[in-house]
């Protein structure tokens, strides 16, 4: 497992991800499998509340396992929170990450979100695949 030097990077590509829990259990939100060659370049995070009635809880990790599928539960592994537990206000926003506070994800990692209500947050990522 080895992760591409930035200074020698031929490719950079990117994209954007969304998931809606519809339910209250760790999902992988984006993986960056063992041996994928590539670093992800996390530059924005955020939760949105569709509930439209309450807040609801939110919960964004980096996991140590990127085996699994986005939107399967994490297997294996630890969850090292970036956010944890934060009350989202109705119809609100909460900005995880930003460019000023960039996360690289490793090989073998991956982002995971919990939601403290079934379909209650919106969880959208925009990262740059590196390789």
């Amino acid at each position: 497992m080895s992760n591409p030097n930035l200074l020698a990077a031929t490719t950079a590509a990117g994209t954007t991800a969304y998931l809606t829990p519809g339910g209250t259990t760790a999902l992988v939100l984006i993986r960056n499998a063992a041996a994928s060659g590539t670093v992800l370049k996390i530059n924005q995070i955020v939760a949105a509340n569709v509930n439209g009635s309450s807040a609801v809880n939110a919960t964004v990790s980096v996991y140590t396992n990127g085996g699994v599928a986005p939107g399967s539960a994490p297997s294996g592994g630890t969850a090292y929170p970036i956010i944890s537990t934060i009350s989202v206000p109705a119809s609100a926003s909460l900005i995880v990450v930003d460019k000023t506070t960039a996360v690289y994800l490793l090989e073998d990692s991956s982002i995971s979100v919990t939601s403290g209500t079934a379909s209650g947050i919106t969880y959208t990522i925009s990262y740059e695949v590196i390789s």
